[in-house]
């Protein structure tokens, strides 16, 4: 079984290519994924310089690809649901280089805006569930106010 599930920030933006033979497009970014550790061991850590989070490569495909370099952007917090992928290739230098990724299959938007306005705000805005922007993707999260919450 290889299955991925990941949360996390983006450390850039993501780069929209396509391939030669196809011309399939794909996007590529990282996400910063935090270790889940207790407040007092990531003070400790960040005092030694150490990392508190998890930095993977993320690689998306097809319309998903084409949605994720519109709509997120650096810091901006988003759900992967995806499979392992690994591969060497050899470098310009003639040294062998490994690479794990994670090929997301399935992306959601936890908070995002299209990049051609301004910075959205937290929650779903000025969206509209039917268009045809979000192919492939599901509605963004919503923080809860401590009013709704059940428990």
């Amino acid at each position: 079984m290889n299955s991925v599930i990941l949360i996390g920030r983006l450390i850039k933006d993501p780069e929209l290519r396509y391939t030669q033979n196809s011309n399939s497009g794909y996007a590529r970014f990282t996400i910063a994924v935090d270790k889940g550790m207790s407040k007092e061991k990531k003070q400790e850590m960040e005092a030694k310089g150490q990392a508190t989070a998890d930095f993977i490569n993320i690689v998306v495909w097809g319309k998903q690809a084409e949605n994720c370099q519109k709509f997120l952007q650096k810091g901006k917090n988003v759900a992967i649901q995806g499979r392992l992928q690994s591969g060497s290739y050899t470098a310009s230098d003639g040294t062998r280089r490994f690479v794990t990724e994670v090929w997301a299959e399935r992306v959601q938007f936890i908070d995002w805006s299209d990049r051609t306005q301004k910075p959205a705000t937290q929650g779903f805005g000025s969206f509209d569930s039917n268009s045809s922007d979000t192919n492939g993707f599901d509605l963004p999260f919503q923080d809860a106010q401590d009013e709704e919450l059940p428990f």
